[in-house]
């Protein structure tokens, strides 16, 4: 059953035949036969709103034809009446004109915003959704209206040491970030297959962020700035989990209903900060990975939504009252959370990577 929504979405489609019939009801019982002028020379203008290009014709036609029928029933004389027609028909194709225009730039803009998408997934591919024992789901929502991507950054790879993923997030949000996110996952996909250990891997993610970074120091195309970075090995087995965290958001781990924060014992600094580990050397930590687990790994566009009181949205109730298993389905719901807990407000890029163990 439909509700107020439904009615209002009507409205736009039923204002051209109602302003028809009123004009021609106007033009018919008023005193003079040209009252109803104002309304049936809208009508092809309002068509167009709704109404396909063709449609909007017919109904200029039918504005026009309805003047003259009009008329003609109130004995209107035959010049006064062939104005009236040049009138409504003028401020018809002005309408019909002004429906060329938007129609036209609406597929131009179309075609550029495929591209763009397409430019954007490039640099930031999708995850394969089954890969060895693990079967993954990713979502992205980012804080620039009509933009894939922004400063959040994922990526999954199966390589020689096991299935390796990272997720990050590049200082700025939005498309002025993007450019930071094609240098950090380039430079995983390369390291990822060689690096012997995820400390190695960071080495290397770190270098090439800070050359990339002297390389562009005096370009516009600047991208001065650090990296959040959450590294994650699974042997193939699937039995375990590996994690090395550079200043990103912890992982959580959901095993038999419950979440738990995989907060790291040594907090280190992001990538590309130009200073060195307050702790030596990172601490890679290693968790059990059981049949049907998940690890949910999140930016902080998930952490930080605020709601309208300015409260956190906590991650764990989100992932914990969903009772859910599948990967797809935990990302949907979580990301679901998020933007009721925000009330739809996009505060900042978020990006969710679900990894989960098949049986």
């Amino acid at each position: 059953m439909g509700g107020p929504a439904d009615g209002l979405g009507r409205v736009p489609y039923a204002a051209p035949p109602l302003l028809l019939l009123g004009g021609v009801a106007v033009n018919v019982f008023a005193p003079k036969p040209y009252y109803g002028l104002p309304l049936l020379a809208c009508v092809a203008m309002v068509a167009g709103m709704s109404y396909s290009f063709r449609a909007s014709v017919l109904f200029g036609v039918a504005a026009g034809l309805a003047t003259a029928g009009a008329g003609g029933y109130k004995g209107r004389e035959s010049s006064a009446l062939l104005i009236d027609v040049a009138a409504v028909l003028a401020v018809s194709l002005v309408g019909l004109w002004i429906k060329w225009l938007v129609d036209r730039q609406g597929r131009n803009l179309a075609v550029a915003l495929n591209v763009a998408e397409a430019a954007q997934r490039a640099v930031l591919p999708a995850p394969p959704t089954d890969v060895g024992p693990l079967t993954v789901a990713d979502r992205y929502v980012a804080a620039q209206i009509g933009a894939a991507i922004g400063g959040d950054l994922y990526a999954l790879q199966e390589t020689p040491f096991g299935i390796r993923a990272m997720i990050g997030d590049v200082r700025g949000k939005g498309l002025p970030a993007v450019s930071a996110v094609s240098v950090a996952v380039g430079a995983f996909r390369e390291a990822a297959e060689h690096a012997p250990t995820l400390h190695d891997l960071a080495d290397r993610l770190d270098r090439a962020l800070d050359r990339e970074g002297e390389r562009r120091q005096d370009t516009e195309d600047d991208i001065e700035g650090f990296v959040t970075a959450l590294l994650v090995q699974i042997p193939p087995s699937g039995d375990t989990i590996t994690v090395l965290n550079r200043g990103h958001p912890p992982p959580y781990l959901l095993h038999d209903g419950n979440v738990t924060c995989l907060e790291p014992t040594h907090p280190e600094l992001p990538l590309s900060t130009g200073l060195d580990s307050p702790n030596g050397a990172p601490v890679e930590e290693t968790f059990p990975f059981a049949p049907h687990d998940s690890l949910v790994m999140v930016t902080d566009g998930v952490t930080e939504a605020r709601n309208g009181a300015g409260e956190f949205f906590d991650v764990q109730w989100g992932l914990g009252s969903t009772g859910l298993r599948r990967a797809d389905e935990l990302a949907d719901a979580l990301v679901k959370a998020v933007t009721e807990w925000t009330g739809g407000q996009r505060q900042d890029d978020m990006a969710v990577l679900v990894l989960t163990r098949a049986a």
